[in-house]
């Protein structure tokens, strides 16, 4: 193939990966061993037959760098597809790289910046202070202001390598839906196409930077929730210069209580500005681990790295909230309600069936105060009935779901009482409420007037078009009843055999009355001169064939 020809390197370093962590089997089906130099045998394996199969893929996540990395990332989102071992797995994947070098850094910025660094820029760091696979993070301070700030980098080279595996991944997909039947059953041509959106995305720090001051609007009235400031001038699809944010990550509880802090507050507050994100915004920090989030020294939040968002419209957030309470009012009716108004049950479910799990779920958490329930578990739980049942989960609800269970690991180091559940139900009630408040319904009133009043202002000019089209005799009306289809055809090929029949017999008997009157006449018989017989004979045998030519024509013989 002309990918494999181009990528062969890249290929290789792929099967060799696979073999090492006991996938040859894959390499081979796949005929991925064309690329090999040596035979399967001759490359040394990780002894694979004492791990799991979360650990074999893992490492091979690892082992293959930053683009599949992600995957693996993107992956352990998909609890409605993958077994919880493989989830647990996939769940300690670290985006972690030594940094590049920081002249190279210097030379993109300059590149995006149209001039020197020491013309915008001074006390440019020679040390990242952050470093990912898609870029790192450098201290600078502008030269106008004298503000300063974090210059977000684009490692060199990154997109085409991305492109790259991208490339190949949707090529090892097409060969695997080819040969392994699984393939297909865990959608995975689907998560490789929300993968490679999701890359694309995170490839343009312009798409990043909007994100940020998108999320900020929802926290313009709260002091204790920060996005930092995007400044525009000195940011391109490569480069990212926003705020300098300096605290401390939420991640030693000790380290926080004894510099002062109120670690019950914070983890209260992180959760709070998670759930204002999903339920009333609408729109989402979707990987909230504690290396995106900082703590000020008032005890703050500051979200950082907006590269991977969610977003929920309107009526999934109402019907979101409306499945957490109907989970928590243990109302498994609701609980279908809400899921089918989502559009995720496919009609060949067994919707009785669904009902009976869901109601085995629903008795897990029968009379357990919502302080005792485990969020990450509930979800979990959920999305193991969904794939049972062949629901398919919109992508950015698992990535809801991802975010909710990395906050509720993060914040039950801080503070093991909290309970997100219960700091949600207010919110899903708010919900509720705005569903039937006065204003929402005053603005689907005003909506549905002024629909009504637009369709009432056309409806001259549709009258006009129908008459138009009922004058010109283009007007079809189409009932389609198989049934009555095909009882109609058979009505149609009856009534031309019997036509066929009576045009036969009363061709016999005229040719037979013709021949007998001019047998007894012993003349022959002649109209203006003109032989009856023979004529009648011609045109009898023209409407005959005229007949068959028609009825072989329509093909209801």
């Amino acid at each position: 193939m002309a990918v494999h020809i181009r990528h062969a390197g890249r290929y290789r370093e792929i099967a060799v990966a696979l073999i090492r962590h006991g996938f040859g089997y894959m390499v081979e089906e796949m005929g991925l061993t064309r690329v090999l130099r040596m035979p399967i045998g001759w490359i040394r394996s990780e002894r694979p037959e004492t791990k799991t199969l979360g650990e074999r893929i893992r490492l091979v996540m690892e082992a293959l760098g930053p683009t599949f990395i992600k995957l693996g990332q993107l992956a352990s989102t998909r609890a409605d597809l993958l077994p919880p071992g493989v989830i647990k797995e996939l769940s300690k994947l670290q985006d972690d790289v030594p940094p590049f070098d920081a002249e190279e850094a210097r030379r993109i910025v300059e590149l995006e910046l149209g001039s020197s660094i020491e013309e915008v820029m001074s006390d440019f760091s020679e040390q990242p202070i952050a470093a990912a696979s898609i870029g790192q993070v450098h201290s600078a301070r502008l030269v106008d202001g004298g503000q300063r700030v974090a210059v977000k980098v684009q490692r060199p080279g990154v997109k085409k390598q991305v492109m790259r595996d991208l490339e190949i991944l949707h090529d090892l997909v097409s060969l695997g839906e080819k040969r392994w039947e699984w393939v297909t059953r865990y959608q995975v041509p689907q998560l490789v196409d929300e993968f490679s959106r999701s890359m694309e995305a995170e490839m343009d720090y312009t798409a990043e930077a909007r994100n940020m001051e998108r999320i900020a609007k929802q926290f313009v009235q709260d002091p204790h929730i920060h996005v930092p400031e995007v400044f525009w001038d000195f940011t391109s699809e490569r480069m990212l210069t926003m705020s300098f944010v300096e605290g401390v990550k939420p991640t030693d509880r000790n380290y926080l209580e004894q510099r002062g802090y109120d670690v019950k507050e914070i983890a209260s507050r992180i959760v709070n500005a998670v759930l204002n994100q999903i339920f009333i915004g609408g729109f989402f920090h979707a990987d909230p681990h504690p290396g995106n989030l900082m703590i000020m020294k008032d005890g703050s939040i500051t979200f950082l790295d907006f590269g991977m968002v969610g977003r929920l419209s309107p009526d999934m957030r109402e019907y979101l909230s409306s499945l957490v309470i109907a989970l928590m009012r243990q109302d498994t009716p609701a609980m279908v309600r809400s899921i089918e108004r989502m559009g995720m049950i496919p009609d060949e479910t067994d919707v009785g069936a669904l009902k009976r799990d869901l109601e085995r779920l629903r008795e897990r958490y029968y009379d357990v105060a919502f302080s005792d329930v485990n969020l990450g578990q509930v979800i979990n739980d959920f999305f193991s009935t969904a794939r049972q049942h062949g629901i398919g989960i919109p992508p950015d609800l698992l990535m809801l779901g991802k975010a909710l269970i990395t906050t509720e690991g993060m914040v039950e180091r801080l503070d093991p009482t909290l309970s997100i559940v219960t700091l949600a139900e207010p919110f899903g009630r708010k919900l509720a409420r705005e569903k039937f408040g006065p204003d929402r319904l005053r603005r689907k009133t005003v909506s549905g007037a002024l629909g009504l009043a637009d369709s009432l202002a056309n409806l001259p000019d549709r009258l006009r078009h129908l008459t138009s089209f009922i004058s010109g005799g283009r007007v079809r009306v189409e009932v389609e009843v198989p049934e009555l289809r095909k009882a109609s055809r058979g009505v149609d090929r009856l009534v031309n055999r019997l036509a066929f029949s009576i045009v036969l017999l009363a061709f016999s008997i005229v040719m037979a009355g013709l021949v007998v009157g001019a047998s007894l006449a012993q003349k022959e018989t002649m109209i203006w001169n003109y032989p009856i017989i023979e004529t009648g004979l011609v045109v009898a045998v023209l409407m005959v064939v005229l007949l068959f030519y028609s009825i072989f024509k329509s093909g209801r013989f």
